[in-house]
């Protein structure tokens, strides 16, 4: 037992060094840095052709690091026009020139995006005051194009009014008008430009990963090693007692997963294949009624719903099946002694073999829709464990209060329905309000979704926030979920 102890801990630490430098491999520019592009305000008016000697300015701020790229939505008036416009960016005051650009109006096209990224990414960029400046060189009466502005930000079914300090307002001067700064109000619209602010932010994490990995390599070390050291005087921990017990229960979690899964679909024709099923009917129902009566416009929304689809249905089935993992195994638990957390994890366990059949559709789905699979598909372990050990612990919550309130089972039957609809499965989040966001963004299943279709949908690994969140999000429940049923266990033969 001594050389068996020692012989896990160098197998766990020898995993931690290897896949912290695999993780870094496939996740490093993500870790480092992060390039985005902001919101522009919802097409509501324009402010009418630019004439030669026209010139258009707005305030924005940078919520990024760097500023690299500037997007204006245009109206081109569905005809080619050839003017040529003169892009400046000024700080707030006015006083120093970031840029000067020329763009030529040729090649735009109505309604469209004309982007400006023709100049050196600016630096300390972050929460800084801009003024955009665009003035028309040659454009004449049906030969000028317009640019779009608005004064909300269309969320789907809602729209809100823009609140963003020092930036409302659209200051538009007349050809020949002489101003003596930049920043004069005359002739302010009320609205502001569609103009999407595009940049990047820069990770310490990512730039200390190297510390950090050491660190922790360090600490995880003495950890092991503290471990071994009490195996090797018989004193016990927390960890060796748990490692110790599904060491010593292997074989009966493997008979009780074995038994949930048979039970499951004990009697059925096409048994094991309503894992596969079930996703795809319900993907089919679902994309039909919001792709044809809701006319959703979410890109790739097939992958986007099975998706939520899959994570979803995870949860919902072990958090059941854990709900009655007490009561339903009340004759062992009176007989023979066994952990009693035992009971809850086989069927987090057997629900894990539906969700790796169910991933199989999935995979089907990505090659013929064409969403080729990329290297950050190697970090999918991640949000999945993040998933297991949010179900489990929320499990642990509602097996123990089954034993103590019977009515659990028809409190949580409700509640999952609400999830499922406070859960981004089948409409974008962006129809959410801003205001209701950050209450909205504490639903874990929100982060373990989106971590998923970020590195299936978009091929790239999700910035550091992102880990943080399903981290804290999953860990949290798991923890008071163990320490709520540890706290109980002991009472639940008297009210089994």
């Amino acid at each position: 037992m001594k050389t068996k102890a020692a012989r896990i801990c160098a197998i766990a630490f020898a995993a931690y060094l290897i896949l912290g430098a695999l993780f870094y491999l496939v996740a490093g520019d993500s870790l480092r840095s992060t390039e985005s592009l902001g919101d522009s305000v919802a097409n509501k008016s324009t402010t009418g052709e630019l004439h030669q000697g026209d010139v258009l300015m707005q305030k924005f701020v940078c919520e990024y690091d760097e500023l690299t790229q500037i997007q204006l939505l245009v109206g081109t008036n569905a005809r080619k026009n050839n003017d040529v416009l003169t892009v400046k960016l000024f700080d707030e005051n006015g006083e120093e020139e970031l840029f000067s650009i020329e763009k030529s109006t040729a090649d735009l096209q109505d309604n469209n995006w004309m982007t400006v990224n023709e100049f050196e990414p600016i630096d300390d960029a972050k929460d800084r005051v801009f003024v955009l400046r665009i003035e028309s060189k040659e454009g004449k009466a049906k030969n000028a194009i317009s640019f779009y502005c608005g004064n909300t930000v269309d969320t789907g079914r809602f729209s809100i009014k823009t609140q963003v300090e020092n930036t409302e307002g659209v200051a538009l001067y007349d050809s020949g008008s002489q101003k003596e700064s930049i920043l004069a109000d005359e002739e302010k619209t009320p609205y502001r430009l569609c103009m999407k602010v595009g940049g990047t932010d820069y990770h310490l994490v990512g730039q200390y990963f190297w510390l950090i990995y050491g660190i922790v390599a360090i600490l995880f070390l003495l950890y092991l090693i503290r471990q071994v050291i009490c195996h090797r005087k018989g004193k016990k921990t927390l960890t060796l007692s748990i490692v110790a017990s599904f060491s010593k229960y292997n074989f009966l979690i493997r008979q009780l997963v074995a038994r949930d899964f048979k039970t499951k679909y004990k009697r059925s024709v096409l048994g094991m294949f309503w894992s596969f099923l079930n996703p795809l009917l319900t993907m089919s129902i679902q994309y039909v009624v919001f792709s044809t009566f809701f006319k959703s416009d979410i890109p790739n929304f097939i992958i986007y719903l099975l998706c939520g689809i899959i994570c979803f249905n995870f949860f919902n089935e072990a958090t059941s099946m854990c709900l009655m993992s007490i009561l339903g195994n009340s004759s062992l638990i009176n007989k023979v002694y066994v952990p009693k957390y035992i009971y809850p994890f086989s069927r987090t366990l057997s629900s894990c073999v539906n969700l790796l059949l169910s991933l199989v559709p999935l995979l089907i789905m990505l090659i013929i829709t064409g969403t080729f699979v990329s290297p950050a598909a190697l970090l999918l372990p991640f949000p999945l464990i993040m998933l297991f050990l949010l179900s489990y612990g929320v499990g642990l919550i509602l097996a123990t209060m089954m034993v103590f309130f019977r009515d659990t089972q028809f409190l949580w039957n409700i509640f999952s329905m609400l999830l499922m609809y406070l859960t981004p499965i089948f409409y974008p989040d962006t129809i959410i309000p801003a205001y209701f966001m950050p209450i909205y963004r504490l639903n874990p299943l929100y982060h373990v979704i989106e971590f998923i279709r970020e590195i299936l949908m978009y091929k790239q690994a999700p910035e550091p926030s992102a880990y943080l969140w399903c981290t804290v999000l999953c860990v949290i429940p798991f923890l008071i979920g163990a320490l709520v049923f540890r706290k109980n266990e002991d009472k639940f033969v008297l009210n089994l």
